[in-house]
């Protein structure tokens, strides 16, 4: 059964959501307090974290960086009203999976914890090809010469789309729809802080920018 730690001090949003994802048989271990989610950490196993950032205690990037240096292959979901640029840009920077924006419909969190369970889960699925960059796209997962690259789901995304279509110059507004859809608030300088990231993980400089225009795939490192 799949493990999820749930911080949240709204009572109304903790009890609805814990319900809602009760019923998908996920079992929830709910908190209001970013010091007591810790606690819980350090004593138990969780396959992924709802994190609230305005919490009592230790706040849920707080609590996302416990999660990262303790527990580096868990996955976080950042739930919050906070719509703004910087707390976005820190959350993705701490390497968070997803980031919603309250109100949430509880259906729509559901389908993005599938979606990130569906990446991790299958992270210990072996790709065919051995050598050199290889995308699992129903694992969410890319590999290197056979060993996992650890990126986030938006990572993920942001890489399978400029392969895709490798010929082709992508804008930041058109990379944010592709990765976001309509759903991201804020500007489109968010998509320069998961270039840096994704090229960090990247063995070959496979993120080639386009002064003045955007970002495309680099075909002469495949």
């Amino acid at each position: 059964m799949v493990r999820i730690l749930f911080l949240e001090d709204e009572p109304t949003i903790k009890e609805v959501l814990t319900e809602y994802m009760q019923l998908k048989q996920y079992d929830v271990t709910p908190t209001e307090n970013g010091e007591e989610a810790i606690k819980i950490l350090e004593k138990q196993d969780f396959d992924l974290a709802v994190l609230d950032i305005m919490v009592p205690g230790k706040s849920g990037l707080e609590v996302l960086s416990h999660i990262r240096s303790q527990k580096p292959d868990m996955a976080a979901i950042m739930l919050t009203a906070i719509d703004d640029e910087p707390t976005q840009v820190k959350a993705f920077n701490l390497f968070a999976d997803d980031y919603v924006v309250k109100p949430v419909s509880p259906i729509i969190l559901l389908k993005r914890i599938e979606t990130i369970l569906r990446r991790t889960k299958g992270s210990d699925k072996k790709p065919a090809k051995t050598d050199g960059l290889y995308l699992n796209e129903e694992a969410y997962q890319a590999f290197y010469d056979n060993v996992s690259l650890q990126l986030t789901l938006s990572e993920f995304l942001l890489l399978q789309t400029l392969k895709k279509e490798a010929h082709r110059v992508f804008t930041r507004e058109q990379l944010i729809l592709k990765i976001f859809n309509e759903d991201y608030i804020g500007n489109d300088r968010i998509i320069d802080a998961h270039v840096k990231n994704l090229r960090k993980k990247l063995p070959c400089s496979y993120i080639r920018t386009v002064i003045g225009v955007g970002y495309q795939f680099n075909e002469e490192n495949t």
